[in-house]
Order: structure tokens, then sequence, then C-alpha cells
């Protein structure tokens, strides 16, 4: 009977769990109440909650509608409850920022972390978002070396539920970096490798740099850097087995640490070329490699190597090839055997060219740079071409170009993204100068006018013995061609007393047409017409300058043809670069004369990139014709700047009576000069030179005792120190003449400085 009961109740109580269970697992919603909500619309939380009046939810059903209204960001808290079919939903809304403010930043502007925040004023405040922001403003400070910046969000409650969103910013001191050490090297000491490493240690001259700052971006880029260094050494199994950088316990300073495994240096061994092209012998590429067996491997003369023979066979209408290096490495005897093998790779076009980065300057501008065009054929040595190109503008910060997969295996597309930079100009500027002596200019200029990349100048330099007025005008792409056009405007005034015993005037205009003869040759033409006059000749000036005190109207044609295979235009460091000059005047005008001048400068690198040797030389010569002789003011005159170790005029033709420069017919010069570091670092953009020019000027159309006219050759060698300073260029140099007659003029210092501010 006991038991009988027992077994009742527990059927009963089961039964009851397993009905309010099955209430639990699913109801119907009769009624759904929402609490709480102030500035958000019923409706809208209703939408967001997902259910609906009649509808049979479980508890999953509500952690879903939970989690839905949470991931809004409208909401702090958000609880739901049921009771007897009546949802209710009772809700915490998150406030509105009315305001964002910074405080305790200096060194970086409100607007620039507004720029890089996500939250704005009107927008609803979330916890998440603020701590998002608050990474972001600390990354912000981390790229300008902060890394002791502390950023600590503070709420302002205001009515209505609004707030006042404040971060306050400790900046801390920059983080600089303030040793770099490796472990691991033998072959090349620490100074060495830190010399090749773009990261710098502090240092006080580095205050206009930001290289002693610690960027991990730039450490990744530093690894690289020492791993092509190795390479390029003999070092093929060079790797880096880790690189660490240390925060300072005071967060003010970060030290580096490169631990590197160098492996052993070899050389080169056998070389050999094999082509899978048909009818294709690859020993015609012999000449190519520019490096021979029994040299220490260079993994930059691989790629040389590589350039040379795409270029090469381009020219042989080989278009699509691949030139793969199989470098074989033979530890025992320390020794590589490089083989380049060359195959047939798939013809592979430009399906279109992606131009990025470049705000102000117009497409046109970029694209008529580039060698390559949609529909080309894709060719890497016209792609590097290119990017060079680009960089010769001096429109750009940086500039990239580098390829993508197009849509078909056939097809790449050419990605360029530039860095626009400044390139409009108003300075003033001061200096002094051994010709001109102290000076002052005025200088407005903008090298990409309105983004077509035309040059626009006016400038006015007052010196102590010149005074000049320019104004300018050069569009590189007339009538969309490459057709560089241009006009300009002059008035120069030149003091010569000490040189000539008197003054010239010059007022007048040229206009020009420059276009390609090929990708290397160019020609321009210019038409020039100036008025000339000598004037304040002084009385005791020689009688051959006293006859020609006056007004002379000059018009003339003139043209030059330049070859140009330099790697850069603005700081060459190989390459030659050519010119043959011509003039004739007599289309009206005054003057009647023929001139002629032909010169060369070709740049070598001698010990990598550091050490630049360039050698220059130029002849030249000037004759009248008609019943007209050369005058002194077209003569040639050589010294100064084109024959240092003399002064300006010193060469030459010379009234002994006077002393009096007369100026040369005919001239001709040389000059060879080596360019190195001098031990400071290469940020500083010091160099020193070493130098020896030679040169003669002689021939004129006057003759008497008077006259000095010796064409005997003049030397001198000397030593000078450049400084590519932030306020201007400075050199100065020191030269003796070690061959020279008597009557020349010597000029031991020449120093030239000019600043902008």
């Amino acid at each position: 009977m006991l038991y009988r009961r027992f077994t009742t109740t527990l059927t009963l109580t089961i039964a009851l769990l397993v009905i309010a269970t099955s209430a639990m697992a699913a109801q119907t919603i009769r009624e759904i109440r929402i609490n709480g909500a102030q500035r958000v619309e019923p409706t809208t939380v209703l939408n967001y909650l997902g259910l609906t009046v009649g509808q049979e939810v479980d508890e999953a059903d509500l952690n879903s509608a939970l989690k839905d209204l949470y991931g809004t960001g409208l909401f702090a808290d958000v609880s739901l409850r049921k009771d007897r079919g009546v949802l209710f939903v009772d809700v915490i809304e998150n406030p509105i920022i009315s305001q964002i403010a910074f405080e305790g930043n200096t060194d970086i502007k409100d607007d620039e972390l507004l720029a890089e925040i996500s939250l704005r004023p009107r927008q609803v405040f979330t916890r998440t978002k603020v701590q998002n922001d608050v990474s972001r403003v600390y990354e912000v400070y981390r790229r300008t070396g902060r890394f002791a910046a502390n950023v600590d969000p503070k709420i302002i409650k205001l009515d209505q539920n609004r707030i006042n969103l404040v971060f306050e910013v400790t900046e801390g001191e920059i983080t600089n970096i303030k040793g770099i050490r490796f472990v691991g090297n033998k072959a090349f000491d620490d100074d060495t490798l830190r010399s090749e490493i773009s990261s710098k240690e502090d240092r006080w001259y580095r205050f206009l740099s930001s290289d002693d700052r610690y960027d991990p971006d730039r450490i990744k880029y530093d690894e690289e850097l020492l791993r092509q260094f190795y390479l390029k050494e003999g070092y093929a199994d060079f790797r880096i087995v880790s690189a660490n950088a240390e925060l300072a316990p005071d967060k003010e300073d970060f030290y580096l640490t490169f631990t590197v495994d160098e492996g052993p240096r070899y050389r080169v061994g056998h070389v050999a070329i094999d082509s899978d092209l048909r009818g294709f012998d690859g020993e015609v590429l012999k000449d190519s490699v520019s490096f021979l067996p029994g040299q220490w491997y260079n993994a930059d003369e691989v790629k040389v190597t590589i350039d040379n023979m795409t270029d090469q066979l381009g020219d042989l209408q080989y278009a699509f090839v691949s030139i793969r290096p199989d470098v074989q490495r033979n530890v025992a005897e320390d020794v590589v055997d490089i083989r380049f093998r060359i195959g047939e790779s798939p013809r592979v076009f430009v399906e279109r060219i992606d131009i990025k980065g470049n705000v102000r300057t117009l497409d046109k501008v970029i694209r008529r740079e580039m060698l390559l065009v949609e529909g080309d054929p894709f060719n890497r040595s016209k792609l590097s071409r290119s990017e060079q190109r680009l960089r010769n503008l001096d429109f750009f910060e940086n500039v990239v170009v580098k390829t993508s997969p197009g849509t078909a295996p056939d097809r790449t597309i050419v990605d360029v993204e530039v860095v626009e930079k400044s390139t409009g100009e108003i300075s003033i500027g001061a200096g002094f100068s051994t010709n001109d002596g102290p000076l002052a200019d005025l200088r407005i200029r903008e090298r990409n006018l309105l983004g077509k990349g035309q040059d626009l100048l006016f400038s006015t330099t007052i010196a102590g013995e010149r005074t000049e007025f320019d104004a300018s005008f050069t569009e590189p792409h007339f009538l969309d061609r490459d057709l560089s056009a241009g006009a300009d405007l002059f008035h120069i005034t030149t003091d010569y007393q000490d040189e000539s015993s008197f003054d010239q005037r010059r007022t007048g205009g040229a206009v020009r047409l420059g276009y390609p003869l090929s990708e290397k040759w160019r020609q321009s033409l210019r038409y020039r017409y100036e008025r000339n006059e000598i004037t304040d000749v002084d009385s005791d000036a020689s009688r051959f300058v006293r006859d020609q005190e006056g007004i002379r109207n000059t018009s003339a044609l003139s043209q030059r043809i330049t070859y140009d295979d330099r790697d850069s235009i603005l700081f060459p460091t190989e390459g030659l670069f050519s010119w043959i000059d011509g003039e004739v005047a007599g289309l009206g005008g005054d003057a009647q004369y023929v001139s002629g001048k032909l010169g060369s400068s070709y740049y070598v690198p001698v010990y990598e990139r550091s050490v630049i040797f360039n050698l220059l030389g130029e002849v030249g010569a000037i004759t009248g014709y008609g019943d007209e002789n050369v005058q002194i003011n077209e003569r040639f005159y050589l010294g100064g700047n084109n024959l240092r170790g003399f002064e300006r005029s010193g060469v030459g033709p010379r009234d002994l009576r006077t002393d009096d420069a007369l100026g040369g017919n005919t001239f001709y010069r040389a000059s060879a000069e080596f360019s190195f570091p001098i031990g400071l670092p290469e940020e500083l953009g010091v160099k020193g030179h070493a130098f020896t020019d030679v040169g003669s000027l002689f021939d004129i159309d006057e003759t008497g005792s008077d006259i000095a006219d010796e064409s005997s050759i003049r030397a001198s060698a000397g030593l000078g120190l450049s400084w590519r300073s932030p306020l201007g260029p400075l050199r100065v140099d020191f030269a003796v003449p070690y061959v020279k007659e008597d009557y020349d003029e010597e000029e031991n210092f020449r120093f030239s400085f000019g600043t902008r501010f």
C-alpha cells in the first residue's frame, strides 16, 4: 500500500515537471511591453527584437533576441522576462555623444586625431567603440615615435542621456632608438651593419630626421636591407635569426638587437646560359653577364645580368621570356655555380594601368611618363624605366610601380601608387657666392601648375655684382604630344668691372621647343632676341673694351641635342649625359656669328654607390661672318665654376696694359672628380670631393702687342666639401693651379651658400 502511494506521488511529480518544462520550452506571446526606451522608438526596439505577438518562443529564441538587441549598439543593458504570456523588454539606452574633445595633445593636432577615430558627435556611445578609438590614438602616437604616450577617455554626463567624450592625452617624450647592436656577425662590424639599415641611433644632429625613432615597420624593412647587403657581399646562406626591440623601463628609449647567421662566403664558380627558345643560342647573351668566375658572389649583379639579358632579348623581338637563375651551392669549396635558364613564358599583356594617390596631379601627367600602355606586351624593363621617369618629375615623395594578376592568365594590371609632395615654392633667399658676392632673391615657382605638369617661374636676384629678373613658362606636353614648349623673359645687369672694366645689361626673351629623337636622345630649338648694352666703361679700360661700348641687338636661333642615360636626373650616380649646342645669330639684329659646343659628363660608381667618379669634357668655338667680328659680350669665358683655381674670367686673352679679360673664341675644358663620404652619417648629406680641372681659352679677332693670347693648357687640383643642408646647398672648394700663365688670375678658395626661408 505504501509502495503504491509512493509510486503514484512520483508519477504526478514527474508529470508536473514535464508540463512545466514544456511551458518553458515554448510559450505563446500574448503581449510585448517595452520599458526604458526614451530616445529609441518602441517600434524600433520591436524591429530589432525579431519577436512578434502570437509567436511561440523558447529560451533559444530569447537568447537570440537578446544578442540582436545588444548588437545594435543602442543599449547599455537589456533584459528579457516572461510572465503569463507577456514578454517584458527592459532596456537602458546608451547615451548620445554631444561633443568629442582632446586635451593635453600638442604634437598632434585635434583635427589629425579626430580623423583617425571612428566616433563622431551625435553618434551612440559604446565602450567597445571608445576602446577601439583609444587604440587608434595610441597607434598614431607610436607612428610618431611616442611609445610613452597615455590616453585616458573621460565621460562628462549631460541631461537627456547625452555625454561629452574627452580623450585626455599625455604625449610623453619621443621614444628614440638608444642603441643598435648585432649578434652573430663576424665578417662585418656593428658600425658597418648600422650604416646599411634605415634605423639609426639617437644623435643630436638627427633633429631634422625621424630615422632614430622606433618604428616596427622600419625594423621589417631593416631586415630586408641586411639580407640584401649580405647577399651582395657573397653570403648566400645568410639569415636573420631574430630582430628584437626592447623598451627601456622609463619608456623613453628602445634598444634593437639583430641576431644573424652569416654562413660562409661564396665565390662564383661556373656560369652557364641554357636557352629553351627554339633556334636561339644562349651563348649570344654571354656579354650580358656582369660578373666573372672567381669573383665574390653578388645577388645584385645576378639581377643586373637578368635585366641586361631581358633588354637584349627584347631588342631581338623576344618579348615574352622568363629568365631564372639556378644557383647551386658547393659548400665544401664555398663556390656557387650559376646557370641562367631562358624559357618562353606565357604571353602577358597589360590589361590596365591603375593610378592611386594623385590627389592633385592629373592622371594623364602620370600616364604619359609610362612606357607601357593598355594592350602592350608586358615588359619589366620598361616598367622599371617608367618608375624612374615618374621619380624624375620630382612631383612625388614616393613612387611605387607594381603588378597584380589580371582577369585572365595572360593579363596583368599595373598599379602605380604615388605620394604627392608640394611643388609650389614661394621663397626668399639670401647667401653669398664668389662670383656674385652677397645676394638675395625672391622666387615664386609652381612646377606642377594646376596638376598639369606645367612649370611657371618668376624670380628676382639682387647681388653685389648681378641683378636679374626672370619669368618663364614651360608646357612639357604641348598639344598633348611629347613636345616641350616654353617662353622666357629676362632682364640681367652684371658688374664686370673687376674682370673687364665694364657693366653689361641684357634684356630680352625667348621661345623654345623640345622633342625626343628616341628614348635617350632629345633635341630642342630656341629663338632668342635680346638688347645687349655695354655701359659704364672705365676710362682706363682696354681700347678693345671701349670700342664696343653701346647697344647691340641679337637675334639668334639655337639648337641643342642631348643624350641622357643617367640613373637619375636629380642625383646621378652612373650614366652618361652628352650635349651638342649650336647657335646662329644674324636673323635681324646687329650680331652675326655662328657658335657651337660639344660636351659629355660621365658618372660611374667606384665603390658601391657611395664613391662616385665624374668625368666631364667640353669644347666650344664661335666665329663671326660677313663684316662682323665676335664682340666681347658674345665670347666664351673660363675660370671660376668652370675652371676652379682661377678667378671668373681669370684664364684667356687679356690686355696686359689694363689687365682686362677680353674673352676668347675657342675653349676646351675637362674635369675629373671623385665624390665620397667623409665618415659622417649619410642623412646629413655631407660629401667630400677631390678634383682636377684642365682647360684653355684663346683666339680673339683683335691683335696687338698688348694682347696676351696663349692656347697653352691650364690645370689645377683641389679638394672640396659639400653639404646638402636643410637651408640650402653649401660648397667650398680649395684649388691650386699647377699649370698656368703668368698673367692668369688665381683664386684658391671658392665658396657658395644659398638659403631658403
